[in-house]
C-alpha cells in the first residue's frame, strides 16, 4: 500500500489530509490549507455582481489558470491590489504541485472555523482552477468522508510508531492522543498546543495506542448536505452528478432534476469503477512485464560473458562488442602501420637510388673532368713548341680530340641525372574519407534481404538523350525496401556504373550520347543486405536521323526496347549572357545589346546526325549573326568563333565567312534578309559541320576533324531576332551527297 500514499497527501502541506475538503474540480484540500490559500477578490466580482452582469459561477470556475496570478512560471505569485493576500514564494509539495505555501505554520485545528472574508476566492493547487466562494465560505464544500477513512486504515496498517500531527519538520513519536481534539501530540506540542488548563482541562488524553484502537471503533461520520448541514444525503442528482437531501429536492436548486437512489446509484458506480479498475489492472500488469524485461536488458548488457549464450552470437553485451571494436580498430592500426612500413621502405629506397645515382654522376665527372684537363695541358705544352713540321703532324689530331672532348660534355653532361625532390605524393584523401565514414551497420537476421525489382517496360522511354527508367516490386513481396539503387553503362558495353541511389521507384538520367545503346539493372536493398539485380534493360537514346544504323548485338539480355526519334531542343537561359532575351518557350531570342552576345541550346552532341534551322525574324542595320556549335565553356560576351571554343558561319546582308579562333576563312557570296532560314548541320559520324541558307548548302563543308561534346549556338546583337526549329529531317542537298558517297 507504500504506492497509495501520493495519494493521500495534501498538495498544499504535504502531510497526509486533515478534514479533506471536495473542491468542484474533484481535486481535496485540507480545511485549514484551503483557508491558508484564500484569496480576496474585488467588489465587483463578487458572486452577487457577476450574477447581476451576465457572468455564471460555471463561467468562473473554468477560468484559465493564469487568471489568478500572472507569475506562476517564474515561482512566485502576483496578487497586487489585495491587502489581504500578500504575494509568498511558490513551493512544490512532494507530489510535485506547485503551490502557494502558508506564511505561517498552520496553527492546532480549532473548535470552529472563524468567519471567512466575504468575496474570497480559490484555485485548485493541483489543476489551477478558480473557485469563487459563496456566502456559506468553506462550509460549501462537502468533506471528502471517503478519503478520512482510507487514510485511518492506512495509517493504522502502519506498523510504525505513531507520529506527532503537529511537528514542523520531523515529526516526533506521539506520547499522547486528545479524544475531543482527535490529535495525536509529542510532549512538547502537548504542552505547548494542548495545556492542561482552561477549556483543554476538560479534554480525555489517552495513549497513542488507545487512540489509534478509538478511532477505528468510532462510528463513521456520516455525510451531511453542504445546503442544509442537519440533513443526511438521501438521493443523487443525476444531472448535477452530486448527493442530495430531501430538502434540496422539496426547495432546493434540485427539485426539478433527475433523482435516483442513493443506494442503488452507489452499487452502480462501484460496479463501474470495478471495471475501470480491471482495465487499468491490466495496464499495470503490462508495464510490471515491460520494465521485467528492461531490467532483463540492462542484465544482458551488463553481465560479463557466459558460455551458454554462444549459441546466439546477436546476444553480445557491451564488454564483448567493446572488446570487439577494439580487436576491429586495432587490426585497422596494424594494417596502416603494415602500409606506413612499406611506403617507408620506399622513400628509403627512393633516397638511395638518388644517392647512387648522383654518386655515380660526381664519379663520371671526377674522371672526366680529369682526363679533359690533362688533354688542355698537354696542349698547351704542344703550342709551346717552336718546331712548325712536328707541330703539323699532329695538331689535326689533337683538333679532333678537342672538339670530341668539347662535343662529350655537351650532351647533357653537365645536368643532373637526377633531382633534390622527392616525387612521391601520398594519396591519403580517400583512406580519410573512408576513416570519417567508418560506422555501425545495423544488421537484423529476422529482416530477409528483398527480392530483385521489376523494370515496368510500359514506362521507360528514352527522349533525345535522356532515359527514364520505373521499377516496382514483385507483387507478393513483404520484405522491407529502404531503398534502389539504379545502374547505367557507358552506352557502349562497359562497366555499370551507379547513376540513383533512393526511394523513388522512377529516375530520369540526362546527359547520355545520342545514337547510343545504354543497358541498364536495378537492385534494392535494406538493412539487412542487397538484393539481387533485377533483368537487364537496353535502350537506345535518339539518332537524330533517318539514316539506317547497326547496333551491337545484344542477345544475352533479356528485354530490349529501342526507340529512334530526332532531338528536340530550346536555347538554355541558364548558360546564356545576361542580355540575351527569350521568348516563345525560350525558341526565339534577341539582345538588348549593340554588342554580340552568345546563347547556347539546351542539349548538347558526341555522336550521330543533327540538323537544326533558324529563320530570321528580324534584321536590321545589316549586323553579322554568327551560327553555329560550341563547347560549353564558350566566351559569351563576343561574337560566336572569336576563341578556340566555337566553330561558326558569321553572315551580312551579302556574304559570309567561316570562323574559327578568331581565323577567318571561305568568304561565300549570299547573305540574309528577313525571313530568311539558316541551317545548321552536324554530322558527328564523319565529324564533319555544314551550314546552309534558305535550304541551299553554303560554301564548302565548313569544318572537319569534329570530336567532342557540342552545343548549338548563336550570337546576336539587338538588330536580330531568330527562332529555333528542331527535330527537322536532314536536307536533301546533304542525303544527296551522302547516297552518292
Amino acid at each position: 500500500m507504500e504506492e497509495m500514499e501520493e495519494e493521500l497527501k495534501c498538495p498544499v502541506c504535504g502531510s497526509f489530509y486533515r478534514e479533506p475538503l471536495i473542491l468542484p474540480c474533484s481535486h481535496s484540500l485540507c480545511q485549514a490549507c484551503a483557508r491558508n490559500i484564500l484569496v480576496q477578490t474585488p467588489e465587483a466580482e463578487s458572486p452577487q455582481s457577476r450574477r447581476a452582469s451576465g457572468v455564471s459561477d460555471y463561467d468562473y470556475l473554468d477560468l484559465d489558470k493564469m487568471s489568478l496570478y500572472s507569475e506562476a512560471d517564474s515561482g512566485y505569485g502576483s496578487y497586487g491590489g489585495f491587502a489581504s493576500a500578500p504575494t509568498t514564494p511558490c513551493q512544490k509539495s512532494p507530489n510535485g504541485v506547485r503551490v502557494f505555501p502558508p506564511a505561517a505554520p498552520p496553527p492546532p485545528p480549532p473548535a470552529a472555523l472563524a468567519p471567512v472574508p466575504r468575496n474570497a476566492c480559490l484555485t485548485c493547487p493541483q489543476c489551477h482552477r478558480s473557485l469563487i466562494l459563496d456566502e456559506r465560505g468553506l462550509r460549501g464544500f462537502p468533506k471528502n468522508r471517503v478519503l478520512e477513512g482510507v487514510i485511518d486504515r492506512y495509517q493504522q496498517s502502519k506498523a510504525a510508531a505513531l507520529r506527532c500531527q503537529l511537528c514542523e519538520k520531523a515529526p516526533k513519536e506521539a506520547t499522547a492522543m486528545c479524544e475531543q481534539c482527535d490529535v495525536f501530540y509529542c510532549e512538547p506540542c502537548r504542552l505547548r498546543c494542548h495545556p492542561p488548563r482552561g477549556p483543554l482541562a476538560k479534554h480525555r488524553l489517552v495513549p497513542p495506542a488507545q487512540g489509534r484502537v478509538s478511532r477505528r471503533l468510532s462510528p463513521r461520520k456520516i455525510s451531511t448536505c453542504t445546503d442544509h448541514e442537519l440533513e443526511n444525503h438521501s438521493m443523487y442528482c443525476a444531472q448535477c452528478k452530486m448527493p442530495v437531501c430531501y430538502q434540496c429536492l422539496e426547495e432546493g436548486k434540485h427539485s426539478s432534476h433527475e433523482v435516483k437512489a442513493l443506494g442503488a446509484m452507489w452499487k452502480l458506480h462501484k460496479s463501474q469503477l470495478s471495471q475501470a479498475l480491471n482495465g487499468l489492472s491490466d495496464r499495470a500488469k503490462e508495464a510490471k512485464e515491460f520494465l521485467v524485461q528492461l531490467r532483463n536488458m540492462v542484465q544482458q548488457i551488463q553481465v560479463p560473458y557466459q558460455p551458454a549464450r554462444e549459441t546466439n552470437p546477436q546476444q553480445e553485451n557491451s564488454v564483448e562488442f567493446e572488446a570487439c571494436l577494439v580487436a576491429q580498430c586495432d587490426a585497422l592500426i596494424d594494417a596502416l602501420n603494415r602500409r606506413k612500413a612499406q611506403l617507408l621502405s620506399r622513400v628509403n629506397k627512393e633516397h638511395e637510388h638518388k644517392l647512387k645515382v648522383v654518386r655515380d654522376q660526381i664519379s663520371h665527372c671526377t674522371v672526366k673532368l680529369r682526363q679533359t684537363t690533362g688533354l688542355m695541358e698537354y696542349c698547351l705544352e704542344v703550342i709551346k713548341e717552336n718546331d712548325p713540321s712536328g707541330f703539323l703532324q699532329i695538331s689535326d689530331a689533337l683538333i679532333r680530340r678537342v672538339h670530341l672532348t668539347e662535343d662529350q660534355w655537351g650532351k647533357g653532361t653537365l645536368t643532373p641525372r637526377m633531382t633534390t625532390d622527392f616525387d612521391l605524393n601520398l594519396d591519403s584523401a580517400p583512406l580519410l574519407q573512408s576513416i570519417h565514414q567508418l560506422d555501425f551497420v545495423q544488421m537484423k537476421a529476422s529482416s530477409p534481404v528483398p527480392a530483385p525489382p521489376i523494370l515496368q517496360l510500359e514506362e521507360c522511354c528514352t527522349h533525345n538523350n535522356s532515359a527514364t527508367l520505373s521499377w516496382k516490386q514483385p507483387p507478393l513481396s513483404t520484405v522491407q525496401v529502404e531503398g534502389y539503387i539504379l545502374e547505367l553503362d557507358d552506352g557502349n558495353g562497359g562497366q555499370f556504373r551507379e547513376v540513383y541511389v533512393g526511394k523513388e521507384t522512377m529516375c530520369t538520367v540526362d546527359g547520355l550520347h545520342f545514337n547510343s545503346m545504354y543497358s541498364a539493372r536495378v537492385k534494392a536493398f535494406n538493412k539487412t543486405g542487397v538484393s539481387q539485380y533485377s533483368k537487364t534493360l537496353v535502350l537506345q537514346t535518339s539518332e537524330g536521323c533517318n539514316f539506317e544504323t547497326q547496333s551491337a548485338p545484344y542477345s544475352q539480355l533479356v528485354d530490349i526496347k529501342k526507340l529512334v526519334a530526332v532531338a528536340w531542343f530550346s536555347f538554355d537561359p541558364g548558360s546564356a549572357h545576361s542580355d540575351i532575351l527569350f521568348s516563345n518557350d525560350n525558341l526565339t531570342v534577341t539582345c538588348n545589346s549593340y554588342d554580340d552576345r552568345v546563347v547556347l541550346g539546351k542539349t548538347g552532341f558526341s555522336k550521330g546526325l543533327h540538323y537544326w534551322e533558324l529563320s530570321i525574324d528580324r534584321y536590321d542595320n545589316h549586323p553579322d549573326p554568327a551560327f553555329g556549335v560550341a563547347r560549353v565553356d564558350v566566351l559569351k560576351d563576343v561574337m560566336l568563333g572569336k576563341d578556340d571554343k566555337a566553330w561558326a558561319m558569321y553572315v551580312d546582308n551579302n556574304r559570309s565567312w567561316f570562323m574559327h579562333n578568331n581565323s577567318h576563312t571561305n568568304r561565300t557570296e549570299g547573305g540574309i534578309t528577313k525571313g530568311a532560314t539558316v541551317g545548321v548541320l552536324l554530322d558527328l559520324t564523319r565529324r564533319t559541320l555544314t551550314f546552309s541558307i534558305n535550304e541551299d548548302q553554303q560554301g564548302p563543308v565548313a569544318f572537319e576533324n569534329m570530336e567532342g561534346l557540342f552545343f548549338p549556338a548563336v550570337s546576336l546583337n539587338r538588330n536580330v531576332q531568330v527562332t529555333l526549329h528542331t527535330g527537322l529531317p536532314v536536307p536533301e542537298f546533304y542525303t544527296s551527297r551522302a547516297s552518292m558517297q
